[in-house]
């Protein structure tokens, strides 16, 4: 009985140091009919920065070129819709993944330029605008403000050259990078 006696006082002393104290910030009392307390209290949160990018297609299938592109080096395609939100100021960076296109072979004796510089595919924010090649370095295609809702239209231009665009399969990554510093 003894050691029993011994083991439900060190139980307890253990429960005791182990509860949470409980401290009163605020506190109020009522007391009769009718009688209401209030306190007042608050809440508090941090909203960081919320960007989001929607793009209307995650490629673009740019137009083939023809006699009178090849003519007039270089032909036109409209690219996607680009829709920012964001809770601060933001910008909308472009640049290609790499210095060169990726090509695949498609006519015996003709290979593809595995050398066509990511430059050859021309960008702009107007259809009619001023044309800026792409590049390896992230340059800003669109800043705006906090907003719910800023759409941006890309558009391309391919250029082609008779002697150097030889028959194939080309593909070039491009990088879009919303940041809101």
């Amino acid at each position: 009985m003894r050691k029993l006696r011994g083991l439900g006082v060190t139980l307890a002393v253990v429960i005791g140091l182990s509860a949470p104290a409980v401290e009163a910030h605020a506190q109020c009392s009522a007391t009769g009919n009718g009688a209401s307390c209030n306190q007042a209290g608050s809440v508090t949160m941090i909203a960081g920065r919320v960007v989001r990018l929607q793009m209307t297609g995650g490629s673009t299938a740019l137009t083939a070129p023809t006699l009178t592109d090849f003519d007039a080096g270089f032909n036109s395609t409209t690219g996607p819709t680009l829709t920012v939100s964001a809770n601060a100021s933001w910008t909308l960076h472009l640049r290609s993944s790499g210095p060169f296109w990726a090509a695949t072979n498609t006519s015996p004796g003709a290979p593809a330029r595995a050398t066509k510089p990511a430059g050859d595919l021309r960008w702009s924010t107007a259809s009619n605008g001023v044309f800026s090649a792409l590049t390896n370095s992230d340059v800003n295609l669109v800043t705006g403000a906090a907003t719910a809702s800023s759409a941006t239209t890309l558009y391309f231009q391919t250029l082609y050259d008779w002697a150097l665009d030889t028959p194939g399969n080309y593909s070039l990554t491009v990088v879009l990078t919303l940041t809101a510093p």
